[in-house]
């Protein structure tokens, strides 16, 4: 006789019948979730603190990562819901889920922020890769939409590091550990 968890009841949703590690993949997600939300609001931040001869450029190239990166938020969200969970989405959320701190960089130029935008990109796609893993052993709905998400990720910061990298191969920030290192090493 095969066994599963019962399922949740939260706020009165049943999870559907097929969820039985609904509580661990929606921890999962909500840890991307709070990512998401976080890193959106970063971005933001970068689009309006870029300074400098490369002004525009970076400008008009972090929106459409902003709109994205929203757009796996309500994913990461959605799919909570889907799993009979209650999606979390605000600041407390953000703040109780991360693992990592604050952007660290103000009103600095293009090269600068690039530099440090490309540690968060690091350590996102990192966590997004272990999320992976974790799910892909239970459900593959959710980590399809991880790696959907993750693809997309890279994507950008290879744009990110197009504006970095020198003609022979080297980043600017290659040496750096933190935000701040990183933009001081690309000024």
């Amino acid at each position: 006789m095969r066994t599963t968890t019962p399922p949740l009841r939260i706020e009165g949703f049943p999870p559907p019948r097929w969820c039985t590690s609904e509580r661990f993949r929606s921890s999962v997600l909500q840890e991307r979730l709070s990512a998401y939300n976080d890193l959106h609001l970063t971005l933001k931040h970068i689009h309006w603190n870029v300074v400098g001869p490369n002004f525009i450029g970076v400008h008009e190239m972090i929106d459409p990562q902003v709109e994205l990166v929203r757009g796996y938020a309500d994913e990461a969200a959605e799919r909570i819901a889907a799993l009979g969970e209650s999606p979390l989405g605000t600041p407390s959320a953000i703040a109780k889920y991360r693992t990592w701190d604050d952007y660290s960089v103000a009103r600095d130029t293009a090269q600068a922020h690039l530099a440090a935008l490309d540690l968060v990109y690091d350590g996102l796609i990192t966590d997004n890769r272990k999320a992976i893993s974790k799910v892909g052993k239970i459900d593959p709905i959710t980590e399809d939409l991880l790696i959907g998400q993750t693809g997309q990720l890279e994507k950008f910061q290879w744009f990110v590091r197009a504006h970095l990298e020198s003609a022979s191969g080297t980043l600017a920030n290659a040496e750096a550990d933190t935000e701040k290192d990183a933009a001081r090493s690309a000024r």
